[in-house]
């Protein structure tokens, strides 16, 4: 026994020594890619700071779509397109001013005609008043565009050249005392110089700064939905994007901590939701307002804008016609390309055109779908969308036809040498004559963009309450109640590890 005892000992003594405990690896040189370097701390920590930053992605999308919804609207609805309509405005007036200063040549010294020329007098001083106003409002509004600044300086530069030539031709009527319809030479040589002005230089430069804004409105409209429609899509996905994350993070905490769910993380996820709901809601109705105030509404108000321009354009050249004898075949080939602007039948003459429009009108009757001709009445009945919109659209088909009528009747008289029964029955504002008719015409047009009209502000001021402060106030504090409520459902478990 002691042999082995003693045996036993020399093998211990011998013995190579064990290597010391080593350390795991993920402690030290472990890879983050090693799935031992995950530990339920670093874990816990990269998924919140994914969270955290997936919050802020999604809002600054969310904030990005909706600002620049928000923008492109002020600039259709408060900037370009009202300026559309104050220069088409201006248009209407000038066109009207010389109308009435057509329509005092045509008066002469006659006694006949003495409460019609002060009623006449006193719509002239009404459009110089209302053009004054149009043409300070343009003004203030071209600031910043060059061309627009160029066009509205000629237009105040030959307004008042425009203004005193025509006062020049009232004073020459006066002096001369002539019969109505034969003005004096002098007076005559004085408003071709103003009519001659005013179509050659001051309308064709409001025009060009309609068209500057028309195109304004028309490229905001195509950019901006396009921004919007890749914007919902990049709101819903990192919406998405934000709930998933969210979502595995409460996975793992309920794996690795042994509870069901992560009340905080929950009401995190919840706000989440309402917040990408309320977003992709927010988007699609800006983009729906924004079709309704250009699309249904704005471009029936510039189609209507430029119709009734053209209305008092096509009554002043009645009034030329008559005025002027030498002109009277330019302003009856004047007469019918602004007819055709009005309402376009290819290929019609002005002996043809009534017949033609009629007949297209009847059908247009019968199947409103039907609309068979063209210009700015066209335009409007294709793009018939409010209540209201289609009969008033049809009352101003009907007075227009009527007018028309008007007009050969004007014609026919002064072939027939009954120069003094066409001036009075152009001028006329008694039921039956062709004034009265033509303010029938005008107050159809009227009714008939009031409804456009107030459809594209209602269009407007929807997305300008859906997208005010409040709006923008609400989403920072849902984000700032996201990023709270996800830091706080995670530090009570990291404080488990402390």
């Amino acid at each position: 026994m002691g042999k082995t005892v003693a045996s036993e000992t020399a093998r211990q003594e011998t013995a190579v020594p064990l290597p010391a405990p080593r350390a795991p690896r993920h402690l030290f040189g472990s890879s983050w890619r090693s799935r031992a370097w995950w530990t339920t701390p670093r874990l816990v920590r990269a998924l919140t700071g994914l969270c955290l930053a997936a919050l802020l992605v999604a809002a600054t999308v969310i904030a990005a779509v909706l600002g620049g919804a928000r923008d492109g609207t002020d600039v259709i609805g408060h900037q370009a397109a009202p300026q559309v309509v104050r220069s088409a405005d201006l248009y209407f007036a000038l066109n009207d001013m010389d109308a009435q200063a057509a329509n005092l040549l045509l008066f002469g010294a006659d006694p006949d005609y003495a409460a019609l020329r002060r009623e006449t007098l006193d719509t002239y001083e009404q459009r110089r008043t209302q053009a004054d106003t149009d043409l300070q409002r343009v003004a203030e509004a071209v600031t910043g565009d060059a061309a627009g600044q160029r066009a509205v300086q000629t237009v105040i530069g030959e307004l008042g050249r425009y203004e005193a030539l025509v006062a020049r031709a009232q004073l020459l009527e006066e002096q001369a005392r002539a019969q109505a319809g034969r003005p004096s030479a002098d007076a005559l040589a004085a408003y071709r110089q103003a009519t001659d002005l005013l179509r050659q230089q001051l309308l064709p430069a409001v025009d060009e700064v309609t068209k500057a804004n028309a195109a304004v409105v028309e490229g905001n409209y195509t950019d901006q939905r396009a921004a919007l429609a890749g914007g919902w899509w990049w709101i819903l996905f990192t919406g998405l994007t934000t709930l998933i994350v969210l979502g595995l993070l409460q996975r793992v905490l309920a794996v690795r901590f042994r509870r069901l769910v992560n009340v905080p993380l929950a009401a995190a996820s919840l706000l989440t939701v309402v917040g990408l709901v309320a977003a992709l809601s927010l988007a699609s109705r800006a983009d729906d307002q924004l079709v309704v105030a250009k699309s249904d509404s704005f471009d029936s108000v510039i189609a209507l804008s430029r119709a009734r321009a053209v209305a008092y354009d096509l009554n002043a050249d009645e009034s030329r016609y008559l005025t002027d004898p030498a002109r009277a075949a330019a302003y009856e080939q004047s007469f019918l390309d602004k007819t055709q602007s009005f309402a376009r039948v290819d290929g019609a003459t002005l002996a043809s055109y009534d017949d033609r429009l009629a007949a297209l009108a009847d059908k247009h009757r019968a199947d409103h779908g039907q609309v068979g001709f063209g210009g700015y009445l066209g335009d409007e009945l294709r793009n018939i969308t409010f209540t209201g919109e289609q009969d008033a659209a049809e009352r101003v088909l009907a007075a227009f036809q009527q007018y028309q009528r008007d007009d050969r009747k004007i014609r026919e008289l002064n072939a027939q040498g009954k120069l003094k029964e066409a001036v009075t029955y152009n001028t006329g504002l008694n039921p039956g004559q062709s004034n009265a008719d033509f303010g029938v015409l005008s107050a159809a047009l009227d009714d008939n963009q009031a409804i456009n009209q107030r459809a594209f502000e209602a269009a407007v001021a929807t997305t300008d309450d859906d997208l005010a402060a409040t709006a923008a106030a609400l989403g920072a504090a849902a984000l700032a109640a996201a990023l709270a409520l996800t830091a706080s459902g995670v530090r009570p478990r990291l404080r488990e590890f402390a």
